[in-house]
Order: C-alpha cells, then structure tokens, then sequence
C-alpha cells in the first residue's frame, strides 16, 4: 500500500512537501476557521462532537494524556477540553495557527497547552499519551508511514489514535456530487475569502489523492497499530478512524 504522504504540485521530497504546506496554511491562518464552517456548512463543528464522544471513555479518565496533533487553531483541543479531566496539548508546525489557537484557548481561560512542532518528528518522549488525536491534518503528512511510526513511539502501550478526516464516499453518485463541489466550487469560493486561490485549490486536490477508509487501515495496520476500526460521517464525507498501539 502506497504510504507516501501528500504532492503538492511543484514540491519534490518531504522537506519541500513540509515547507510548502506550512507557507500555504501561514498564508490562509486568518480567515481558516471562517472557512472551515462555511465551505462545509458548519458540518465540521458536528464531526469533531462526535469524534469527542466516541473518545469520551479516554477523555474522561483522570489521568489520561492525551495529544491533538495538526491541532490548527484549536477547535478539536476547544471540544475535547469539555471532557477531559486534566490539561490536553496540543501541537502544530504553523505558528500563526498556533497564534490563533493560543487566542481561542485564552479567552475561553482554556488549560490546554499548545506547541510548534513537526508531525514527522515529534519532539515528546516514548510512551508519552494514552491518546493521539489528528482532526484533518493526516492528508498532509509528507509521509504517512513516518508520522504513524512516531505516533505509535509517543503512545503508550495499548494507546489510541484517533484519526478524523475527509474519505472517499463509497456511494458512486454522493462521491460524484461531492467531487464536483471540491474540485468546481470549493476553489472558488475558498480563493475568493482567502486570497489563495492556490491553498483551496490544493486542499480538494489532497483529499483526491488521500487513501480511502479501507486503504488508510491498512496504511494503519502496516505501521504497526492493532485493533483498526473506522466509521463514516455524512454518507462517507468523513471517517473517524481508530486504532491501539499493542
């Protein structure tokens, strides 16, 4: 299974792919969040609440760590914090991502922590969490099998990570339907508000190219996870996968 990690057009091996990715979210940091409800209809806010639900027996525990990695501006750490017991962190290698999730967290006197750092090496030590989450952020890994290897080092013995992101719905006319509002009207209009035509150009092409739900388990299962269940959200729109570390 084909492993690799995102292409972004013009960008030859991972530190390029990293760079290139990071200067594309640098440049949409301030208008993201606006997007993220409109292009998809507010529907982001009820995947992210019901991946928390699903994560609930974990957040719940007093003495889980747990870790939300791509954390963007903070709204999955936002929703997880509802339920957890203690402080989450979390971490990026955008640091105006990171400026806007610091904002967020303090005006709602938040305890979650947040950090720069790289998905691909992550600066926390072996056996760190008990949970790693990732909300949209897998499909731009510059190499899955790498971020997965350091995912599975940071966790814990029996660990879970938890990965939500857009997937390939199974239903040919729903997958038609949604192909054309990505790759037409998402561009468009994502361009328009942003001023980068380019970044919303590149986030429906990623999602084209990223495994779909049964390959993305075996992506899992290779790199060495255990127990690899998924479940689809909006007719296959999104998947919410999880899987332990043995």
């Amino acid at each position: 299974m084909k492993a690799a990690g995102t292409t972004p057009l013009g960008a030859a091996g991972e530190e390029q792919t990293s760079r290139w990715v990071r200067e594309m979210f640098d440049g949409v940091a301030r208008r993201y969040d606006v997007l993220n409800h409109l292009l998809s209809f507010n529907l982001d806010k009820r995947w992210r609440a019901r991946t928390v639900r699903r994560l609930r027996p974990i957040l719940s525990r007093p003495d889980s760590r747990v870790l939300d990695l791509c954390c963007g501006t903070g709204d999955m750490l936002i929703a997880m914090e509802q339920e957890a017991q203690r402080k989450l962190y979390g971490s990026d290698f955008c640091h105006p991502m990171l400026t806007a999730a610091r904002e967020k967290l303090g005006a709602r006197q938040m305890r979650s922590q947040v950090v720069e750092g790289d998905a691909l090496r992550l600066a926390f030590r072996d056996g760190t969490f008990d949970l790693v989450t990732v909300a949209f952020g897998v499909r731009n890994f510059a190499n899955y099998a790498k971020g997965f290897g350091e995912i599975r080092r940071v966790l814990k013995p029996g660990g879970t990570f938890a990965i939500l992101e857009f997937s390939h719905p199974p239903n040919p006319l729903i997958r038609w339907g949604n192909n054309v509002y990505c790759n037409k009207l998402l561009p468009v209009v994502g361009g328009l508000i942003s001023g980068s035509r380019k970044a919303y150009s590149y986030l429906p092409s990623s999602v084209s190219k990223f495994p779909d739900a049964g390959q993305l388990s075996q992506i899992l299962r290779d790199s060495g996870f255990q127990q690899v269940t998924y479940q689809h959200m909006t007719f296959g729109v999104v998947a919410l996968h999880l899987a332990r570390k043995a």
